[in-house]
C-alpha cells in the first residue's frame, strides 16, 4: 500500500488513506521502519503527516516514505504497544439508543464494546481526548441529532466508528454509553495524556 504524498509546507508530507484501519496500520509500520528523516508522525482519520527534520529533502523523504509497508505480523519480534486498561461503569444515558440503533441488546453492546481491544488512532478536540478506532463494527451508530450543552468528564462514547472518553466537560454530540473515574488529562504526569497514539485500550466492566 502507496498512499498519495502530498507536500505539506517546506519539510512535511501529508498520506492519504480511504480509513482508519489503513492510517493505523501504515503509522505502525512507519514507527517501526525508525525513518531518521522523520521528526514527527501526525495520524488523523484519514490522513498522516509526516514532518522531516529540519533540513530535509521532501522528494528523498517520499521516496524513504513509499517503501513503507505494512505487513501481516509485522508487529512480531518488535515491542508490543502499551495497553491501558479501563474500568467503565455502562450508566451513560444513550446505552438503550445504542441498543436499539444496533439492534443489540444492552448486554450485548456492553460485550462488544469491553471483548475487542481499541487503538489509540490519534488526538484531538480537546486535551487528552483519544479516537479510538479498530473496536467492535457493530457498535458503529451515528451521532446523535442535537449534542448536549454538557457532557461530563469521564464520558464514555460512541460515534461513528470510533470510542471515546470525555477528558474534562465540554459540549458533546457522541453517544454516551458509560462513564470511568481514570483520568485522561493530567498536567502533573509524564506525558500527561494517559491514551497515547498507537497504544490499545481494554474496556473493563466495573461492578
Amino acid at each position: 500500500m502507496t498512499p498519495p504524498l502530498l507536500p505539506y509546507g517546506d519539510r512535511a508530507l501529508l498520506a492519504e488513506f480511504d480509513d482508519i484501519a489503513e492510517v493505523i496500520a501504515w503509522s505502525d509500520a512507519l514507527r517501526a521502519a525508525e525513518v531518521d528523516e522523520v521528526d514527527d508522525v501526525v495520524p488523523a482519520a484519514r490522513t498522516v503527516l509526516v514532518v522531516g527534520r529540519s533540513g530535509v529533502d521532501q522528494a528523498a523523504l517520499a521516496r524513504r516514505l513509499q517503501a513503507v509497508e505494512p505487513v501481516a505480523g509485522a508487529d512480531e519480534g518488535r515491542i508490543a504497544p502499551p495497553t491501558v486498561e479501563i474500568p467503565v461503569r455502562y450508566d451513560g444515558p444513550d446505552l438503550a439508543d445504542v441498543a436499539e440503533l444496533t439492534g443489540l441488546s444492552q448486554r450485548e453492546v456492553v460485550r462488544a464494546h469491553t471483548q475487542t481491544p481499541w487503538r489509540v488512532a490519534f488526538g484531538g478536540f480537546a486535551p487528552g481526548f483519544a479516537y479510538l478506532g479498530g473496536g467492535d463494527s457493530a457498535l458503529r451508530v451515528a451521532r446523535r441529532d442535537e449534542a448536549r450543552t454538557t457532557v461530563p468528564a469521564g464520558s464514555v462514547g460512541l460515534a461513528g466508528e470510533f470510542s471515546g472518553i470525555y477528558p474534562r466537560s465540554s459540549p458533546g454530540g457522541w453517544q454516551l454509553i458509560g462513564t470511568t473515574d481514570e483520568v485522561l488529562w493530567d498536567l502533573d504526569r509524564d506525558p500527561p495524556a494517559l491514551l497515547m497514539p498507537g497504544c490499545v485500550v481494554r474496556f473493563t466492566e466495573e461492578q
